[in-house]
């Protein structure tokens, strides 16, 4: 009888991934920054069905009105139009749907790339560590802006090109990080078992190291997507990002410099999204970083 009252009090090892779940949702303006990124990623995937205007097309029924001035919002035209009569409110749908695609497509592209090279760099060790990291210096050591403007020069602007551009050039960080954390991993006793049993190393690092390193690198993706945003926007904004007519925030933001005192709305929605975006990013970021750490659990 003893025994089994002993063995009902012990207590129950819990997952840690939901005790991650459970500190995230503690966090009150990181829920709120995601439930605001899912909006954003539906209205993005979702804007052809959402929005009844082409966003590259001049609006037929504004032919009456003076064109090569933007027209103020109106029930029709929620966000007004552009100089061109195109709907506001459609390329700003289009828009955060590029933006959006390069910040994830870039972002699983650099860290992927991060990962495997951090994973093979911290467990091979040696002479091959060493000249993997010596390569992350060198792309650190380069201003990756002035190779952007290099490499979008030679390249046929495309949003391709600005994903390749931005992926190429943001994956050093990530391998640093993955690095420290297989050096420290790989000294715990159950790596140093697994060797014992004569697991492959493919299999250490896909079950034992790359599991127990995840938490970093999903903070570290979190960050890396507004980064990448901004980054396309900037792109954009000086003319070396996603061609016109195709509209992204930050070509949008570029079409608006002519009009920053008489037509606000062309400026004032595209900025307040890429704010908001990045804003949310951050706060989600910071939310996982939180989530992660085993000192702040209570």
């Amino acid at each position: 009888m003893s025994d089994t009252v002993a063995l009902t009090t012990e207590p129950i090892a819990q997952n840690p991934w939901r005790i991650t779940l459970r500190q995230f949702q503690r966090h009150r303006l990181a829920n709120a920054s995601l439930i605001l990124l899912i909006v954003f990623c539906l209205l993005a995937v979702f804007a052809d069905r959402i929005s009844p205007f082409n966003p590259n097309d001049i609006d037929p029924r504004a032919a009456g009105v003076k064109r090569g001035f933007p027209q103020p919002p109106t029930l029709e035209h929620l966000f007004g139009t552009d100089d061109l009569n195109r709907d506001v409110s459609a390329r700003l749908l289009y828009g955060m749907r590029v933006s959006l695609a390069v910040g994830f497509l870039s972002m699983f592209i650099s860290i992927g790339i991060g990962v495997t090279l951090g994973a093979i760099s911290g467990y091979a060790g040696g002479l091959l560590d060493n000249i993997l990291m010596r390569l992350v210096d060198i792309f650190l050591s380069v201003p990756s802006f002035i190779l952007f403007l290099a490499l979008n020069a030679l390249l046929t602007p495309s949003i391709w090109t600005v994903i390749f551009i931005l992926s190429a050039f943001s994956w050093m960080d990530v391998a640093r990080l993955v690095r420290g954390e297989f050096l420290a991993l790989k000294e715990r006793d159950y790596v140093i078992a697994a060797h014992a049993i004569g697991a492959t190393p493919l299999r250490i690092i896909l079950s034992h190291l790359l599991p127990n390193a995840l938490a970093p690198v999903l903070v570290a993706a979190t960050l890396a997507i507004p980064a990448a945003i901004l980054s396309e926007s900037a792109l954009s904004f000086i003319g070396l990002g996603v061609p016109p007519p195709n509209a992204s925030l930050g070509n949008m933001l570029q079409d608006a410099k002519a009009w920053l005192t008489t037509a606000w709305w062309l400026w004032l929605t595209p900025g307040l999204v890429i704010s908001l975006t990045v804003l949310a990013f951050n706060f989600v970021g910071d939310g996982l970083r939180d989530a992660f750490d085993p000192t702040l659990r209570r």
